[in-house]
């Protein structure tokens, strides 16, 4: 349940009506609550403030109408600038990158702001009454309406600014780098039951299966992504029904329909709605999302990476800037604990064999397709082997720095067939030789 509450919100926060919407019902909200203040007489103007608040309901009527009308005027150009922005956005970094753009809160507070205001005026307008319908003026929501106004002037040269910066390269990566870091730091690591390191796993997971005669498939419903993985129900389920789950699939992968996600090993068989349940802790949809897949955000910069290094826009300044930002995410990993395969209920007893990323694979998402696509720029090929040199040197243990030393080799290995000048090749070797010392 925790991890179909955590997909949902993740969903809303990356839409582009769900805030707006909730905006805008706040400012209906605002619109009905200051006109009832107005009918109670709340205020007793004095001085200044009886100034502002002062005027007849033709004054009322007019501050109101011009307000609304430049409102919905400029939620238009906020719109229009907003689609310049995913456009120029889509063509540059690619069309996976609007999503950091529909994710920004100031973009969708702006426009909230802005169609909420027009809203609030046209509501409080409809008030208004002249002399021969008894005489009302909201004072005090006419008075608010002047100081949305200002604050509206005031967040329209923000947002031209934050939208001028937003498309920046290097921002880009920035962003891209933060949510990185931090979805690095919410799954590694990651809490689904205990393992002991002096036990062995696989031959304790094979004499199960010898003792549990009943196989069962978990299968796909539909083709799509598998987003998020209920880890903690299918924990309580196959602690209920004392099952044996082996899920061949982590969040990121993508299923064909029909297709086999998990094996379900028991005494006796199960029934049809325990499948269900299990089934159900499945999310599958149509795209990625950077809920639990760990190397959502790494694509995005390899992407980013991989254009700047098309022959149409020959930008290894770019392409270096990404290899910079994989390096911290890759040294932070060398530290972090990955989740094992194995994971044991409160009772230790082996419930659940997983498919985990591990720190090869990370490695591989990483830096793989930036070593095929700088093929042809040195630049980007000799900073991509001082980086798995700083790497090496935070790699603990033999199968991390294994899997450093491999990925340089195939560094070195691309630069020996690519490099036509001899000093590169050289700069190559003496940064490859000075990790093979470490």
């Amino acid at each position: 349940m925790k991890t179909r509450f955590l997909y949902l919100w993740e969903s809303l926060n990356s839409s582009f009506w769900f805030l707006p919407l909730f905006i805008i019902l706040l400012g209906i909200g605002a619109a009905a609550g200051l006109v009832y203040l107005d009918t109670m007489e709340f205020y007793t103007p004095l001085g200044q403030v009886s100034y502002l608040l002062g005027g007849g309901y033709e004054s009322a009527r007019s501050v109101l109408s011009v307000i609304a009308g430049a409102m919905l005027g400029v939620a238009g150009t906020v719109f229009s600038i907003t689609l310049v922005a995913l456009t120029l956005a889509s063509s540059q970094f690619g069309s996976r990158l609007l999503r950091n753009f529909m994710y920004d809160s100031l973009n969708q507070v702006v426009l909230g702001v802005y169609v909420a205001t027009f809203l609030y005026c046209i509501i409080v307008l409809r008030t208004v009454k002249s002399i021969n319908e008894a005489e009302f003026v909201p004072n005090l929501s006419v008075l608010f309406a002047l100081l949305l106004a200002v604050s509206n002037i005031i967040l329209l040269i923000v947002f031209i600014h934050h939208i001028s910066v937003s498309i920046q390269a290097d921002h880009v990566i920035a962003d891209v780098d933060e949510k990185l870091e931090k979805s690095l730091i919410k799954l590694f690591p990651e809490e689904l039951g205990e393992e002991d390191p002096n036990k062995d796993h696989k031959e304790l997971w094979n004499t199960l299966k010898g003792k549990l005669t009943e196989k069962t498939s978990v299968s796909s419903d539909y083709k799509g992504y598998l987003q998020a993985v209920d880890n903690d129900g299918l924990m309580e389920l196959a602690k209920q029904y004392d099952l044996l789950l082996e899920i061949r699939f982590r969040p990121g992968e993508f299923l064909v329909a029909d297709m086999e996600i998990a094996s379900v090993y028991s005494k006796n068989a199960i029934e049809g709605k325990v499948i269900k349940k299990l089934c159900g802790a499945f999310i599958l949809g149509k795209v990625r999302t950077p809920t639990q897949d760990a190397e959502f955000a790494i694509h995005q910069l390899v992407e980013i990476a991989a254009r700047a290094l098309s022959p149409g826009i020959n930008d290894p300044y770019t392409a270096i800037t990404c290899v910079d930002r994989l390096c911290a995410s890759m040294c932070y990993l060398t530290k972090a604990h990955f989740p094992s395969a194995y994971r044991y209920d409160d009772n230790e007893q082996l419930r659940i064999v997983a498919k985990p990323v591990d720190f090869a694979g990370m490695m591989d998402a990483a830096f793989n397709q930036i070593r095929q696509f700088g093929k042809g720029s040195p630049a980007v090929l000799i900073r991509l082997m001082e980086v798995l040199v700083i790497i090496n040197g935070f790699a603990r243990g033999k199968a991390q720095k294994d899997t450093v030393l491999r990925h340089a080799q195939m560094v070195l290995n691309t630069a020996e067939e690519a490099f036509t000048e001899k000093n590169d090749l050289g700069d190559m070797k003496e940064r490859f030789q000075s990790m093979q010392k470490v």
